[in-house]
Formats: C-alpha cells, structure tokens, sequence
C-alpha cells in the first residue's frame, strides 16, 4: 500500500524503528497495532506532531522458538537502541494460549483475532528502502478513519478498548462502525 508507505518515509522515528527491527532478522516479523494505526489517524487528523505511542508492539511468528521468554531479549535489544521507546515484543506462535484460541498458522492469522479491524495491521521492512504492509481485514476502514470491531471477539471488549484508549477524543473524526 503506497500511501501508508509514504506515510512512515516522511516519520523519520518511524523509519529508525522499522529499521531496527528488521535487523533483528526475525520471522513473519511486522511493528503493528497503534504504530501504523496511530500514524494514519494522526494523518487523517492532519496533525503537525505525532500522538505519543504507549509501546511499539513487534509480532513474529516462530513456531521453533523454545524459550517463551525470548521476547525478553529482543525488547532489551531495541530498548538499548532505541530508549526513547516502550517496545512489546510477542511471538504470535505462541499468543493463542493466552487468548484462548485455536494455534495461529501466521502473523496476518493471529492479527485476525485483534479486538479492532483497524489496529490488525503492520508494517516492515524487506529490503533497503523496500517495505511491506499486511491487514488482517484491508486498509479502507483505516483510511476512512473508521473504527470497527472484530467479530472474532466480544463486543464487550471492544467497547472498553474504545473508551479506556480514548480514541474518539483524540481523534474525534473517528467513527465507530457498530456490528449490524
């Protein structure tokens, strides 16, 4: 998706984080959630400055990773390089059993079960100014500053996400999109 990309080359933060993280080499590896997300509200919002990220969530999906605490590792290496940030790195092979869902088979599978449509997207890096961009359910509704919930989860949830993250104050042209 060109217009997403253009997005991050133009955040120089951004693009250091992107960086970063395909250094690390790892498999099915994307910075998703509020960090694509919250760049393309912002966007739509015409915001001069970001909106402060809570963490930088990094999922990969290693299904021969062994020690469940590998995470641990990988954010003690980003935090090292770059401090500025709070970084949550999850292994999505793995994240089922918390969930409480059947195994994921991918990254793009277990971001299909992320409580909003528009927070299951991610971004990475391929190659020396090369990237890809993934959604679980399409890039429209985000570029429509819609917010939609996951029919894979209960409404319930949604709905506190939505009010605890605060996201209609912060970026009130949002418009919920509520199941029929």
């Amino acid at each position: 998706m060109n217009r997403l990309i253009q997005l991050f080359e133009n955040d120089s933060a951004r693009l250091e984080a992107i960086h970063q993280v395909y250094l690390l080499a790892l498999p099915q590896c994307y910075l998703a959630a509020g960090f694509v997300r919250n760049l393309v509200w912002d966007h739509l919002h015409n915001k001069k400055d970001s909106t402060p990220l809570n963490d930088i969530d990094v999922v990969y999906f290693d299904s021969n990773e062994t020690d469940d605490s590998t995470y641990l590792v990988y954010e003690n290496m980003l935090s090292k390089i770059m401090p500025q940030f709070h970084w949550q790195v999850r292994n999505q092979a793995i994240m089922h059993a918390r969930n409480g869902d059947a195994p994921y088979t991918s990254t793009l599978d277990a971001m299909s079960y992320w409580p909003e449509k528009e927070t299951a997207v991610g971004i990475r890096q391929v190659a020396f100014g090369q990237f890809e961009c993934i959604s679980a359910f399409g890039f429209d509704s985000l570029f429509q500053a819609k917010l939609s919930p996951n029919p894979k989860r209960p409404l319930s949830v949604f709905h506190k996400r939505v009010e605890s993250k605060q996201w209609l104050t912060q970026w009130p042209l949002l418009t919920v999109v509520e199941p029929n």
